[in-house]
């Protein structure tokens, strides 16, 4: 029989559904949400009736008033009704999952400044971010600038909304380099996550044509002259078709357009800037995305976005693990016990090498 390959995302559904069956872990939380798809009921068992459990218990509350108080989008499943207020009860939601990792330690100054070290040892020091006007940190989650320089807020709106329909960075870190230079570490958080082929520069979607195409052009409008301008990407001479519109790189494109718009316009943000590294957190056992040869590039995650970058410094890939493998392990104990048994299956095979 030939052998299945193997399937990180799967495996990762199949070993929460266990941890919920026989661990306490979601806080004996029960799972088996029902979401309705075409007319007919399924019962999803990788989802948790309350969003709350899939939090790290200590954090719970604070994670609620933070989020709420900033009135920060929480990610939910597709079709999903939940509560706006609370977190997403899916077990692979990769917004849990930076959660649980880095809000636990966001007031933590010396613990922040280790993680800011892992990415550059010339850091000396991490700021406080205080765009949040609630519970400000070292640490900010679902970050957006003071002024739309991405031209994203719709007309209706009177500000971008962090986490939704506007181009919000996971996590962010703000530090002080040696030679006094202030810098983002904007950080993109992935867990299970991969990505198909779909072209979001064109129509790209049965039955959804029209819509589609709209939306392609618009988003060319939008983003083409800021990334043939760019210091820190590569232009093209048409980015119809191109690898800046394909996820992952769609992403990674708008967060370093962001960067830099936040870094250009720094005396009319809040947050002055003088440059930026851009942290992309994946696990290495998720093949399926930083393996993939990717159609627009024919080369695998790494290779694909640092043919597309002028500084290849600019641009780094790391485990969750090997992220915050320096906070001190006595003070965190019971959190890093936490993320080893929930995310930390083999801790050894999350260690980029």
């Amino acid at each position: 029989m030939k052998k299945k390959p193997f399937d990180y995302r799967e495996t990762e559904r199949e070993r929460g559904i266990a941890l919920i069956k026989n661990t306490n872990l979601f806080n004996n939380a029960k799972s088996g949400h029902v979401i309705t798809y075409k007319g007919k009921e399924h019962l999803k068992e990788e989802i948790l009736s309350d969003g709350i459990n899939n939090i790290y218990k200590p954090i719970q509350d604070d994670v609620l008033e933070y989020f709420n108080k900033n009135k920060i989008a929480f990610w939910h499943t597709p079709r999903a009704k939940e509560a706006s207020k609370k977190p997403t009860g899916h077990i692979l939601s990769s917004q849990v999952c930076c959660i649980n990792h880095l809000f636990p330690i966001r007031h933590d100054y010396e613990n922040v400044l280790q993680i800011a070290k892992t990415i550059c040892t010339d850091f000396e020091k991490v700021l406080p971010i205080n765009t949040d006007k609630y519970l400000p940190g070292y640490i900010q989650f679902e970050s957006v600038s003071d002024i739309d320089h991405l031209n994203e807020k719709k007309q209706t709106q009177s500000e971008l909304t962090r986490g939704s329909n506007c181009t919000s960075v996971d996590a962010l870190i703000y530090a002080e380099h040696k030679n006094g230079s202030k810098y983002l570490i904007p950080i993109e958080w992935k867990y299970t996550e991969y990505y198909n082929n779909q072209d979001k520069s064109i129509e790209n979607r049965d039955g959804e044509a029209k819509e589609a195409e709209s939306k392609g052009k618009e988003r060319l409008h939008r983003y083409s002259d800021l990334i043939t301008d760019s210091q820190y990407l590569i232009g093209k001479k048409t980015y119809r078709n191109s690898i800046y519109f394909f996820e992952p790189f769609y992403q990674l494109m708008r967060q370093t357009l962001w960067a830099e718009q936040m870094i250009q316009h720094k005396n009319n943000e809040r947050i002055k800037a003088d440059n930026y590294i851009h942290i992309h957190i994946i696990p290495n056992e998720n093949k399926k995305l930083l393996n993939k040869k990717y159609k627009v590039s024919q080369k695998p995650l790494r290779e694909s976005w640092l043919d597309n970058l002028k500084d290849k410094g600019k641009y780094i890939i790391i485990s969750p693990w090997n992220f915050i493998k320096n906070i001190d392990n006595n003070k965190y104990g019971d959190l890093l016990n936490y993320l080893q048994v929930r995310y930390w299956n083999n801790k050894n095979n999350w260690i980029c090498g």
